[in-house]
């Protein structure tokens, strides 16, 4: 059976640590968040969604064409909210959704792919790389509620996470890990 499967995209932060929200910083050629949302298009995500806070209307002004925005009204308390947020907006007919962060450019179409793969209402799957557990990560609906009960402040689904069996599929050969917290970090900046 096909599950369909809808892509979030976490974008609300005001990157903080960065210095402006991470959404609005290009890299190379196009904006995190523009990035982030066709990684989750050429994945064949759908519906997808791009969870916006900081600064929403910059960047929608930025990127006309994101896919459907939701905009987190309390994104400063943190991830949890935006997921939580994300996760709501869905309507029924979604079974699962992958979660992509705006900061993580080097999620890759075939990583997202490897990990939808796996997708059913009961699953729970996160990329791999040598070991470590990342990004994408797949929520099948049955953990929604568990999910959006424990997503608070920074955490977003990782409590539950760690409390429940989760699959683990190896994408460090076609995705990496990088996380854009400092300008440091952007070889394009």
């Amino acid at each position: 059976m096909a599950w369909v499967t809808a892509g979030l995209v976490l974008a609300a932060g005001a990157g903080r640590r960065y210095g402006m929200p991470k959404a609005l910083i290009p890299y190379p050629d196009k904006l995190l968040v523009e990035r982030a949302a066709d990684t989750l298009r050429e994945a064949g995500a759908s519906p997808a969604v791009v969870v916006l806070g900081a600064e929403a209307q910059r960047v929608i002004n930025a990127v006309p064409a994101l896919p459907r925005v939701v905009i987190n009204p309390d994104w400063s308390s943190g991830m949890g909210s935006s997921l939580r947020a994300g996760l709501q907006a869905l309507d029924e007919s979604v079974d699962a959704a992958v979660i992509v962060l705006v900061d993580m450019p080097g999620i890759t179409p075939e990583a997202v792919r490897r990990v939808v793969a796996h997708a059913a209402p009961d699953a729970l799957v996160m990329g791999g790389y040598q070991g470590r557990r990342g990004h994408p990560v797949l929520l099948g609906r049955d953990h929604w509620p568990g999910v959006i009960e424990s997503a608070v402040g920074d955490q977003g689904a990782r409590g539950y996470l760690k409390t429940h069996p989760v699959r683990v599929v190896p994408v460090d050969d076609v995705a990496d890990d990088l996380d854009l917290d400092v300008p440091e970090l952007n070889p394009h900046a």
